[in-house]
């Protein structure tokens, strides 16, 4: 039974891994001025599509009991609030940042779980 359990885990683990690599990609591959269009007619921006998925995965570490939330500062903005609300957003090159240092540390956290937590 616990390998069953390792090998879902160890699965779920990898998908984890894959999609943040893969949004890694797509974030880097777009420039700044790409990032503040909407990502079709009357949708999201890129920029606010970044920092929700940002301010979702800080929220992250109090849900799993593993810290408090990096940039708490992003929920008001990019969780409560809609794409163009007229509130004050961090500029795209430190959304950037932030990403990438809640992935990592969200990352570090995570692995170090074991099959028992």
């Amino acid at each position: 039974m616990d390998n069953q359990i390792e090998l879902a885990i160890k699965i779920a683990l990898d998908a984890w891994h894959s999609e943040i690599t893969r949004m890694d990609k797509l974030f880097n591959e777009l420039t700044d001025e790409q990032l503040r269009n909407e990502v079709s007619a009357g949708r999201n921006t890129g920029t606010y599509l970044l920092g929700h998925l940002t301010a979702v995965h800080d929220a992250l570490f109090p849900l799993l009991g593993i810290g408090e939330k990096l940039y708490p500062e992003l929920e008001n903005p990019f969780i409560k609030n809609p794409d163009n609300s007229g509130l004050e957003v961090p500029p795209v090159k430190d959304l950037r940042s932030y990403w990438k240092l809640v992935n990592e540390k969200l990352s570090e956290r995570i692995n170090k779980f074991t099959i028992a937590e």
